[in-house]
């Protein structure tokens, strides 16, 4: 992409390219690496955050060779956001899976989640648990979408000055409005990079090396651009972060254990309190320790990610369903504490399937979706607004398929003699016939994939249709 964006206008001459022969000999194989060497040498010059001087190709020059005679023929820079987005997963998403609880988010969870949460162009993007960057790319993809439907050219590849247009809006949003952060150094190049490879761009993006969890404070690269970058509350700034997306790591096995990062949590009747029951009562009491207790990382995570949101800003957080059904005092506590300090706009039950494909992770999990109220406090749980109570409507699904089974084999729609059901698909594309550009539409027939998670998000349009989001004027 950057020889392509290099050598756009006839700027420089193309260098990752093959003659035709080339390929088959050892002196066309050399000239080959030539060329990507020193194209190489310039994007580690112009990209120096994402790569370092003992980077380096170790392809052999036959491997080499093919590899850029395959790839040439396609022009990245215009190819569809959303293939982009696959492939990039497809290449990084299982070399760069880490150990700590990182279970990366499937795609149709992500789409799911954006869809709902439906960030606008004017609003700030933070996922603090970024890995790979899936709801950044697909924050980005939503907005393109919209863009296109609003230009009335959904479903059509863009003209080149369409491209343009659209890459440079894309670039103007992430360099103002997306933001991520992850504790997995590997993890924020890869991120970076993604985000560059989507909106071609010239500089690094908003993606910061630092534990979400112990910020401002902590000793990893990037707190200190982070605290300048991050449009955070802090003491001396209020937050504007507008939607905050997250799959948090989360598991007993990691459990943070560090006093300095627990007491933030612990301060100000947060959720890192122990917490146990009165056998004469009923109720949860908490109990007075020297230090808090250790705790697993996704209950922290939804206070931090309540903390940061700014008060009528949305959240989607990934959870393992005990944080919302386990019947213990302490899981009630987090529970309580949400309702205390949030609006709950939908909750989204996720198969075993969801992740067991992409993850290897055998969990059951839930999307939840959350406002934060415009006050510091609603009330033990239910809006308390003028001194009086108001009950309101909650959006919640159960999602039973996601189009595959727990062998990543794809899952379609039959009758009940078995048989496939088919649809018929239309698929656009510009042609030019006699001088003049004009559309075709061809349709074909494929299976119907069973996947719940579209019918969900059609279902949330219609029901805030008639249910306007809590919190706003009636």
């Amino acid at each position: 992409m950057h020889d392509e964006q290099a050598s756009r206008g006839h700027r420089v001459p193309p260098r990752f390219f093959t003659y035709p022969d080339e390929p088959y000999t050892s002196d066309g194989r050399a000239k080959i690496r030539r060329r990507i060497l020193g194209l190489f040498d310039d994007v580690k010059r112009d990209y120096s955050s994402l790569f370092t001087a003992r980077d380096e190709i170790a392809l052999s020059d036959r491997a080499l060779a093919f590899l850029v005679s395959e790839l040439a023929p396609y022009d990245l820079s215009a190819t569809d956001i959303d293939a982009k987005g696959i492939a990039y997963q497809e290449l990084v998403g299982t070399n760069l899976r880490g150990d700590r609880g990182q279970y990366f988010t499937p795609r149709g969870a992500v789409k799911l989640m954006v869809e709902i949460l439906d960030p606008q162009e004017h609003e700030t993007v933070l996922d603090p648990a970024c890995g790979t960057g899936g709801f950044l790319r697909e924050t980005l993809a939503h907005l393109l979408h919209r863009w296109q439907e609003d230009d009335g050219t959904t479903g059509l590849p863009d003209t080149d000055e369409q491209l343009d247009a659209h890459q440079r809006r894309l670039r103007a949003y992430a360099e103002k409005h997306l933001f991520g952060a992850d504790f997995d150094p590997f993890l924020v190049r890869a991120t970076s990079a993604n985000i560059m490879v989507l909106t071609a761009g010239e500089r690094d993006g908003n993606i910061f090396h630092m534990d979400s969890l112990a910020f401002p404070r902590g000793h990893l690269d990037d707190v200190a651009r982070a605290r300048v970058r991050i449009p955070l509350d802090l003491p001396e700034t209020p937050s504007k972060v507008d939607v905050l997306m997250a799959n948090p790591p989360f598991g007993s096995d990691i459990k943070i254990i560090d006093p300095e990062i627990l007491a933030h949590y612990e301060e100000n009747h947060g959720v890192a309190r122990t917490w146990s029951r009165d056998r004469a009562t009923g109720k949860r009491v908490a109990t007075v320790r020297d230090t808090p207790p250790p705790m697993a990382p996704e209950q922290l995570f939804i206070q931090r990610a309540v903390e940061w949101v700014r008060p009528g800003g949305r959240i989607g957080i990934v959870l393992p369903n005990g944080i919302l059904s386990n019947p213990g005092p302490a899981d009630e506590a987090i529970r309580q504490w949400i309702l205390d300090r949030c609006w709950v706009l939908a909750s989204v039950e996720l198969p075993v399937e969801t992740f067991i494909v992409d993850a290897n992770v055998n969990i059951l999990t839930t999307l939840l979706f959350l406002k934060k109220t415009e006050q510091e406090r609603l009330g033990e749980g239910i809006d308390q607004i003028g001194g009086t109570s108001q009950d309101y409507p909650v959006f919640m699904a159960v999602a039973e398929k996601v189009g595959v089974d727990r062998r990543g084999n794809d899952v379609y729609v039959r009758q009940p003699d078995g048989e496939i059901v088919f649809t018929m698909k239309e698929e656009k594309e510009r042609i030019r016939i006699g001088g003049r550009e004009q559309i075709r539409v061809l349709r074909r027939r494929e299976k119907l994939v069973d996947n719940d998670l579209p019918r969900i998000a059609e279902a949330y349009r219609k029901f805030r249709a008639s249910y306007p989001e809590p919190g706003l004027p009636r």
